[in-house]
């Protein structure tokens, strides 16, 4: 057997075991309702938290910002693909999260894939949780540093882990909101044990910002927490609606971010326009609690109307609604089953999740509308029953 058919079999299996992942090609804005093969869809399966995506007042920005500084950076942002623009957007974006500095990056997988084998390596010893993204889980394999993970949200386990290590410099790295579950970590207990332990906390708050925390300033603000050993990231593709993330801490620790990170040093910038586009998104942002109470309203009616009989929700207070099947063909059937009634939410499987917990992540919106999520609920209750 060569080698491609090496890849035809392995392809073969991912059929077999319900794994094989499928794109879908949308043919019209981000928005709660799409077209698909020239069929409406209801979506649940976006992380436009807010609705900003599609938001008239951000592609404006975009197309001002395009004619203003067109479209490429032209080089990367330490020789010449650095703009006034993007300067600005990082001073509000450490204003708006309260830190001393910002650094923006062309994604949150670079952006994690950068800071962490900045800050340790060699002889360095990183602590992190079970659940972490796959983009913090392949930036602490990048380090070289040892990786102690502890079970999720076990605040006991990270403790005895780190009273165990000898190592030089500490690095504890957890999600705000976890991406598969939608639950929050305890930041606190995490800035008290970084504070004991003297260690980094470096935290991802991709799915906290824009929805968490007063004005929507993400899963620190809510919790209160600061100090110079404390590092945020969070993306700007999510509540923010359009693309890229952001770093944001101390200046010194920014700034040896910005020598130190390959994946800030090595690439073009980003677009410029993208950087104009984004300060609106932030106007938004800051003044969106009436999205965000709406959100909130969406989540309450979701979790009190699923009937989870066979199905469960996890816990969850945020926009992340995950609902256990078990397995992984029982997951896509229903999946399969909803969208021919065109709701739209793909199933997740492992290795995204583990074994015997593939689920639909249900994933709400501030732009869905209360019959939106009613319909959703009908059509969960009585699959339940009938699948």
């Amino acid at each position: 057997m060569n080698r491609l058919d090496h890849l035809r079999a392995a392809l073969d299996k991912l059929d077999s075991d319900h794994l094989r992942r499928v794109r879908r090609d949308i043919e019209t804005p981000c928005s709660p309702h799409v077209v698909i093969g020239g069929r409406s869809f209801t979506v649940f399966c976006s992380n436009d938290y807010l609705g900003l995506a599609g938001d008239p007042r951000l592609a404006e920005a975009l197309a001002e910002g395009a004619r203003r500084w067109g479209i490429g950076a032209g080089a990367s942002h330490l020789v010449s693909g650095h703009y006034l623009v993007q300067h600005m957007l990082e001073e509000r974006l450490a204003a708006f999260v309260g830190r001393e500095r910002a650094l923006v990056f062309s994604s949150g997988f670079m952006a994690n894939m950068g800071i962490i084998p900045a800050l340790v390596g060699r002889n360095d010893a990183i602590f992190a949780d079970r659940l972490n993204h796959a983009s913090l889980i392949d930036g602490m394999l990048l380090s070289r540093a040892g990786v102690h993970r502890f079970p999720h949200l076990d605040m006991a386990a990270l403790e005895r882990q780190l009273a165990a290590s000898a190592a030089q410099t500490k690095l504890i790295v957890s999600d705000s909101v976890f991406s598969m579950d939608g639950d929050v970590a305890p930041l606190r207990e995490l800035m008290a044990l970084a504070e004991r332990f003297d260690a980094w906390l470096l935290v991802d708050d991709a799915h906290g910002f824009g929805v968490l925390g007063p004005q929507g300033r993400g899963a620190l603000a809510e919790a209160g927490i600061d100090g110079w050993r404390l590092i945020q990231m969070a993306t700007l593709s999510k509540a923010a609606g359009v693309s890229g993330a952001f770093v944001a801490g101390n200046s010194t620790v920014i700034e040896w971010l910005m020598q130190k990170a390959r994946t800030y040093i090595f690439t073009t910038g980003s677009p410029p326009a993208l950087a104009q586009t984004l300060a609106a998104s932030i106007e938004l942002i800051e003044a969106g609690g009436e999205r965000r109470a709406h959100l909130a309203a969406l989540i309450e009616r979701l979790t009190k109307g699923l009937a989870q009989e066979r199905w469960k929700l996890l816990p969850s207070r945020t926009p992340i609604q995950p609902l256990i099947v078990g397995e992984n063909a029982s997951a896509l059937a229903l999946g399969d089953a909803l969208m021919e009634e065109g709701l739209w939410i793909p199933a997740i499987r492992p290795p995204t999740v583990p074994a015997g917990s593939a689920r639909l992540r249900i994933t709400l919106s501030a732009a869905h509308t209360s019959a939106d999520v009613d319909r959703l609920i009908e059509a969960i209750n009585r699959l339940e029953k009938t699948l």
